[in-house]
């Protein structure tokens, strides 16, 4: 299957900006991938506006839609298997995914966190958050990582990190501003990586 595109989907809780840096890199690398599905918890969001204006479909689903989190699991694998999305790529997604997700894409889901993990990750660390506790400590290093999604907030296996140095003066702000295009760089190559490896 020389032609086979890997179908994706993106989560995302905001502006979309990672989403539209793989969006970009897929068709300025000829990756052999598509994304078909922009997942979100939120109706109105920057990466919802983003996969309407491109054709990509779009799926609003919350939590608080459903009486339990097993019901709102399986209403969300239903539509992955619906979509036939192959791997799960999470992009400022600020839910957690049902555990039946989790485990149904095991090595097929990856997140980016704004830091260099295993530090400054786990519950909480997420957005501006992430960036005031790298300047609180003193660290000299910060950056991104790419890893695989498991059961446990920010611990799954490492695929790739970039690394962006603090500089002296540094604002949260500012820090997350380079962060990010270091993200916008990183989760491209990581997908690269991961499409090669599984031999698409």
């Amino acid at each position: 299957m020389a032609n086979h595109k890997t179908k994706l989907a993106v989560f995302c809780s905001g502006s979309g900006t990672n989403f539209q840096a793989i969006f970009h890199a897929i068709n300025e690398r000829n990756l052999p991938a598509e994304v078909v599905l922009c997942v979100s918890n939120r109706s109105e969001c920057g990466a919802m506006s983003f996969a309407s204006q491109h054709g990509i479909a779009t799926l609003h689903i919350s939590e608080k839609q459903y009486e339990t989190p097993e019901k709102f699991g399986a209403e969300m694998l239903k539509a992955l298997e619906q979509n036939g999305i192959e791997y799960i790529l999470l992009a400022g997604y600020l839910r957690k995914v049902p555990s039946s997700v989790v485990e149904a894409y095991s090595y097929k889901m990856l997140n980016i966190h704004p830091a260099l993990l295993p530090k400054f990750g786990g519950p909480g660390m997420y957005g501006i958050n992430v960036h005031k506790a790298v300047l609180a400590s003193g660290e000299k290093e910060t950056g991104a990582t790419v890893h695989y999604v498991d059961a446990e907030y920010d611990k799954g296996p490492i695929l790739l990190q970039g690394r962006v140095p603090v500089k002296s003066g540094d604002t949260p702000e500012s820090l997350a501003a380079r962060v990010l295009e270091c993200e916008h760089r990183l989760y491209p190559d990581a997908l690269e990586k991961l499409l090669i490896g599984s031999g698409q």
